[in-house]
């Protein structure tokens, strides 16, 4: 037991573990969204996703939610903005968005992520960002594009976008928001911060789905779509939050944006696996840009040594950053 309680205190310290599987889960995510749009309507896969995660989640959250009380109520204005946009808005619109485009031009506006959190660090937070940092996320990308335009950049002058496409533009706008002011959090336990964005979320969400259900549009119970709404609601939810979140604590929030960028290596493979697809001379390129780049922007950039270093202030939990 006592084995198994280092390992996983370990695990919680590895920032590049804990986000690779963050890129999978998400990878996944955006498949599933896809593969499922005619049965589950957007805004409904998002509520019913965030709800059960509250569910999973708030019976583990209560008693530091209970500790935290009154951090959280000290500083609702910040967990407000969090809810808001990483639970709220980001998926909400990028599950509207895949229902008018195709998954490569949602991947292409994805793929500016790490760039715009860059931008974001620099402006509002006072982010040093090196010259390698930004020589580096510019190679990640040219690798996205490149396995993108599947090796023939052309293609990419032949893509048009539509409402979808301008949609997953504000979902990933707001993404670098939510990514750059969440190094601003109370400092509450993890779960904390999780359940009460959820429930932040839960609320900004619902007045829509209200909606979307008054248009007639409702979920088609089968066995496809719960399973797609099952999928959704544990691992790209509870695990990838949870991790995402913890990454940007460990390495900060522009190492963690560039390291997203395997999503794209990631989705490949799941393409390979589920849909019979082969790997190509393009994607070992694509792959290798942006394997380099990762490296290259997190050089000198280190976890934090063994997890968290805390001190109980007003029972709270406090984490120092690598930041």
């Amino acid at each position: 037991m006592q084995n198994k309680s280092r390992f996983f205190v370990s695990l919680w310290s590895r920032a590049y573990v804990l986000l690779t599987f963050t890129a999978l889960f998400w990878a996944g995510n955006a498949i599933v969204a896809r593969a499922a749009r005619e049965l589950v309507p957007p805004v409904a896969l998002a509520f019913w996703r965030w709800t059960i995660a509250l569910a999973i989640i708030l019976p583990f959250a209560w008693r530091h939610l209970r500790r935290d009380a009154t951090v959280i109520q000290r500083n609702w204005r910040m967990l407000l903005v969090l809810g808001a946009l990483g639970i709220g808005a980001f998926n909400t619109l990028l599950y509207s968005g895949l229902q008018e485009t195709t998954a490569l031009n949602a991947m292409l506006l994805q793929s500016g992520q790490p760039t715009l959190i860059l931008f974001l660090g620099a402006i509002f937070m006072g982010d040093s960002t090196a010259l390698r940092q930004i020589v580096g996320a510019a190679i990640a990308l040219i690798g996205v594009l490149w396995i993108i335009a599947r090796g023939n950049i052309e293609v990419l002058g032949t893509l048009n976008f539509n409402e979808g496409d301008l949609i997953i533009g504000l979902a990933v706008c707001l993404w670098a928001v939510y990514s750059v002011m969440l190094r601003r959090r109370p400092a509450i336990h993890p779960l904390s911060l999780f359940a009460t964005t959820l429930i932040v979320g839960l609320v900004a969400i619902a007045p829509f789905y209200g909606m979307e259900l008054n248009s007639g549009r409702y979920v088609v119970l089968q066995e496809e779509s719960l399973l797609a709404i099952a999928y959704v609601s544990v691992f790209p939810s509870v695990f990838a939050y949870l991790f995402f979140n913890r990454g940007v604590e460990l390495i900060g929030s522009a190492g963690t944006g560039v390291y997203m960028n395997i999503m794209p290596i990631l989705g490949a493979g799941l393409a390979i696996v589920f849909l019979d697809e082969h790997l190509r001379g393009f994607h070992a390129i694509g792959m290798a840009l942006i394997v380099g780049g990762i490296l290259l922007s997190g050089r000198g950039t280190k976890p934090l040594a063994g997890a968290v270093v805390s001190s109980k202030t007003n029972g709270s939990e406090r984490r120092s950053e690598s930041e």
